[in-house]
C-alpha cells in the first residue's frame, strides 16, 4: 500500500517545514497549512522533489476555516495516514491580565484547532494512521509570563491522553510530543530536523509499543 497524505498544520520556517521535509522524503504526499498561503507556497516550493507537497491557507483559530483547508489537503492530496497538529499561538500574557479575547484565541488555537483537525481527519484515515501533536515542557512546569500557552498545553497534554484511550484498538494511534526544550535553540536533540524524525519513527512504530504521550528532554 502507498503511504498516505501527511496533513502537517501550523507551518513555519522551523519545525513545520522540517516534518514536511521528513513526512515527503519518506514517501508521503504532504499538506502544509497554515493562515499565509504566499509562505506556504514558498515552503512547498523549498520541498519539492520527493513526493507532491501543497500549500492550503487556513486559520486554526477559525474552526470553519481549519475543516474546509484539510478537506481540501484530503481532495487533492488523497486520503491521509497522519495528521501532525503544531501549531501554538505563543504570545506573553499573565495568569491575571484581564485580556478575555486574547485568551480566547490563544486557547482556539493551542486546544480546540487540535480537536476540530482530529475530528476533521479522523473518518478519513480508513481505520488506521497516526495523530500527533506537538506539546511542550510548560504542561508541566507552567510559565507565569506565557500563561495561556502553559494552559493550552496541559489541556491539548490532556485531550492527546484522553483521546488515546478513547481510539485504543482502532488502529489509529494518537500521541503528544513534549518538547521540554527551545527547538532550534542550538542543542542538537532539540533541532527541527531532528524532532522531526521522533514524529516520523512514531508514525512507523509498532502497535504494541504505542504510548499516548513521548517526553524529549
Amino acid at each position: 500500500m502507498s503511504n498516505g497524505t501527511a496533513i502537517i498544520v501550523g507551518v513555519g520556517p522551523g519545525l513545520g517545514t522540517a516534518l514536511g521535509r521528513a513526512f515527503a522524503e519518506a514517501g508521503h504526499p504532504v499538506a502544509l497549512l497554515a493562515r499565509s498561503q504566499e509562505r506556504l507556497d514558498r515552503y512547498a516550493s523549498e520541498l519539492s522533489g520527493h513526493r507532491p507537497v501543497r500549500g492550503f491557507a487556513a486559520d486554526a483559530a477559525d474552526p470553519d476555516s481549519l475543516r474546509a483547508g484539510i478537506a481540501a489537503s484530503i481532495k487533492e492530496l488523497g486520503a491521509p495516514d497522519v495528521l501532525v497538529y503544531n501549531a501554538a499561538l505563543l504570545r506573553p500574557d499573565t495568569p491575571t491580565d484581564g485580556d478575555d479575547p486574547g485568551w480566547v484565541n490563544s486557547l482556539a488555537v493551542n486546544v480546540l484547532g487540535a480537536k476540530v483537525a482530529t475530528e476533521t481527519v479522523l473518518p478519513a484515515l480508513r481505520g488506521h494512521g497516526s495523530l500527533l501533536f506537538t506539546g511542550g515542557g510548560f504542561a508541566h512546569s507552567p510559565s507565569p509570563e506565557y500563561a495561556s500557552l502553559s494552559v493550552g498545553k496541559a489541556a491539548l497534554r490532556a485531550y492527546v491522553h484522553a483521546l488515546a484511550g478513547e481510539l485504543s484498538g482502532t488502529g489509529v494511534r494518537a500521541t503528544v510530543v513534549t518538547i521540554h526544550g527551545a527547538i532550534g535553540g542550538g542543542e542538537e536533540r532539540f533541532e527541527p530536523s531532528v524532532l522531526a524524525q521522533t514524529y516520523l519513527h512514531l508514525h512507523r512504530q509498532d502497535p504494541k509499543d504505542w504510548r499516548p504521550e513521548l517526553m524529549r528532554d
